[in-house]
């Protein structure tokens, strides 16, 4: 059950069972989430935020602190009442949080900073367990022999005190109006239909060799959009000199918000283990995502993607070679991905 309105004072132990609280009525439970990085880190938190906001009892009040980088990912959240913004150190809004009084902190970052802001709110709070010992043994060992669990799945554990469940319908991403790319304005080429391939990777270890691309897009029956930062723009120019004008290299030239417009009007989309993963399977595309240096036994698989979405990985018993795909790839072997595979599930 959820729990009431607003404590008046809590005496906690280490079971959320012997929480105590006495509650006013008509007063407003305030909530602070924490999650300072990255783009789908911080939409996996989004079940989350929408949990708190319509299971407790009462008004609930949600704000959110990340990175002043990532704040448009929430700015048009309707469950969020604030984003708090850092640029790099929690002192820069210490004060403030102070001033706030927040009933509970929801620390889903679980890191230096997060403690901060936890120590600064001096509030009940609740934070993600990271699993990080069970991530060590499955990377070196190969083997699951501490359960990882999802991340979202982990979030909820983290906030069962508060009595919020899982609602079943996934990830959210609000794309503004003013961001919605019109297809006019795109390529002939792509206007009636089109597949996108998310084509880059924070890591190098998550991203697929530039042959494997082209061998992907060249088979492809529909026309390919290509999306990612002005990094993959030399990639992206790359495969539009082998496959011609059927393919739209848009890397570096959409902010965030105009890609996942992009994203939302394509047929399916294919996907290293990136952000855009995450925003896709929020807009419930069908979700080819490729597994390399990492697995999604790690616990940041696509989330209630799109019906018909797959997950493809790698043929390299090596995997994963890292917890971020970060290192163990120079030898290629996570690159070998069935490119047929992929190109049947995007023209099925």
């Amino acid at each position: 059950m959820p729990m009431p309105h607003k404590a008046l004072f809590y005496v906690c132990s280490t079971s959320f069972n012997q929480i105590r609280d006495l509650r006013l009525p008509m007063e407003v439970t305030k909530i602070l989430i924490v999650r300072f990085s990255s783009i789908g880190d911080i939409v996996l938190t989004t079940p989350i935020i929408r949990a708190l906001k319509t299971q407790l009892d009462g008004e609930v009040e949600v704000d959110f602190i990340t990175k002043k980088v990532h704040a448009s990912i929430l700015d048009e959240n309707p469950y969020i009442s604030r984003v708090i913004t850092i640029e790099k150190h929690v002192s820069e809004v210490s004060e403030a949080l102070k001033r706030k009084r927040y009933d509970y902190v929801v620390d889903l970052h679980s890191n230096l900073r997060s403690r901060q802001v936890k120590r600064a709110c001096k509030s009940l709070s609740f934070t993600l367990e990271k699993r990080n010992v069970a991530k060590w043994i499955y990377v070196n060992t190969k083997k699951e022999i501490l359960p990882i669990g999802h991340v979202v799945e982990r979030s909820f554990h983290a906030l069962k005190g508060l009595g919020i469940e899982d609602d079943g319908k996934g990830l959210d991403y609000f794309i503004p109006a003013k961001s919605k790319v019109d297809l006019s304005t795109l390529p002939e080429s792509v206007r009636s239909g089109y597949i996108s391939y998310a084509i880059g990777g924070k890591m190098k270890g998550k991203i697929l060799p530039t042959e494997k691309i082209i061998a992907i897009c060249k088979a492809i029956e529909k026309p390919v959009v290509l999306l990612g930062g002005p990094e993959d723009r030399a990639v992206g120019d790359a495969v539009f000199n082998a496959c011609g004008k059927r393919v739209f290299n848009a890397c570096g030239a959409f902010s965030l918000q105009q890609s996942a417009s992009i994203l939302q009007q394509s047929e399916k989309v294919i996907t290293h283990d990136t952000g855009l993963m995450h925003i896709a399977s929020a807009l419930k595309k069908p979700v080819i995502s490729l597994w390399l240096a990492t697995t999604p036994q790690i616990g940041f698989s696509p989330w209630q993607p799109g019906e018909g979405s797959v997950m493809i990985e790698a043929d390299c018993k090596k995997r994963p070679t890292s917890k971020l795909g970060n290192r163990g790839y120079q030898d290629g072997c996570v690159f070998n991905v069935d490119v047929e595979a992929v190109v049947k599930a995007v023209n099925e």
